[in-house]
């Protein structure tokens, strides 16, 4: 059994910077992936960055060029760094990772003003 806790959201002005973590408790598979994915009102659950226990990193295209996520304190929490914010990634994010199964956190809110 995996548990995961979310910190870090708020709220900031446009072209502000925030960073998620996301600490998981309990046994990890060696072989794990962790992200993050968000959730706005009225829309679809959308992924948005992952990393792998070794270290593999995919990011959706709204990521890109924009957020940095890593891994610290042996791998066993993530980090969603956040730069250049927009309107539009105001959103429950929520973490998960994929340990044999998939296990989610209860997310962090983020709100950007305009």
């Amino acid at each position: 059994q995996v548990q995961l806790l979310e910190s870090g959201g708020g709220s900031v002005q446009a072209g502000g910077s925030l960073t998620l973590s996301c600490e998981a408790s309990g046994r990890l598979f060696d072989r794990n992936i962790m992200g993050w994915y968000r959730q706005a009102p009225g829309k679809e659950r959308e992924f948005v960055a992952h990393i792998t226990a070794r270290g593999t990193i995919n990011y959706a295209d709204v990521a890109k060029g924009r957020f940095t996520i890593s891994r610290v304190n042996a791998g066993d929490t993530i980090e969603l760094r956040m730069d250049d914010l927009k309107p539009e990634d105001s959103a429950l994010y929520l973490c998960y990772c994929h340990s044999l199964r998939n296990y989610w956190g209860r997310g962090t809110q983020v709100t950007v003003s305009s």
